[in-house]
């Protein structure tokens, strides 16, 4: 008996977790942007390396704060690829979640060539539809 409640409660915990796919998207107004104000693309910077955040077309609003045409930003680093932009933004090394409403941290980076971009996700993590995702820029730590 033990065993079988302890299932059903793994499982109403697990459930959302698994069910993540077809989650509905939020609307990104027409013309939405986001962009690296700085360090501009190719750019020889020191770390920590300052990076501020840019938004057109939006706001700004923390996770979890469920506001029309707001978001927050998503550091994406040296990935070739972005994830998957049907689920929620995953917070790894190199992306990194900026829930709080930031527009701008510093990060520490190693010495040589790193790849920065700009994801915005909703109240979830989730990137809107259409996604706003800025441009990919090359900076070299010295």
């Amino acid at each position: 008996m033990k065993t079988v409640l302890s299932l059903i409660i793994l499982s109403l915990f697990a459930s959302p977790l698994i069910a993540v796919d077809g989650l509905p998207k939020t609307p990104s107004p027409k013309g939405a942007k986001a962009y690296i104000i700085s360090p501009r693309d190719g750019a020889t910077v020191k770390s920590p390396v300052r990076v501020r955040f840019g938004l057109i077309g939006m706001g700004v609003a923390p996770a979890g704060v469920d506001i029309p045409d707001t978001g927050h930003h998503h550091l994406i680093i040296d990935l070739d690829e972005l994830p998957s932009l049907d689920l929620p933004l995953p917070a790894t090394d190199n992306v990194k979640h900026f829930g709080k409403g930031q527009t701008e941290a510093k990060i520490e980076l190693s010495q040589g060539k790193h790849t920065l971009q700009l994801v915005l996700g909703d109240k979830i993590h989730l990137p809107h539809s259409p996604a706003v995702i800025s441009k990919k820029i090359t900076i070299t730590v010295e």
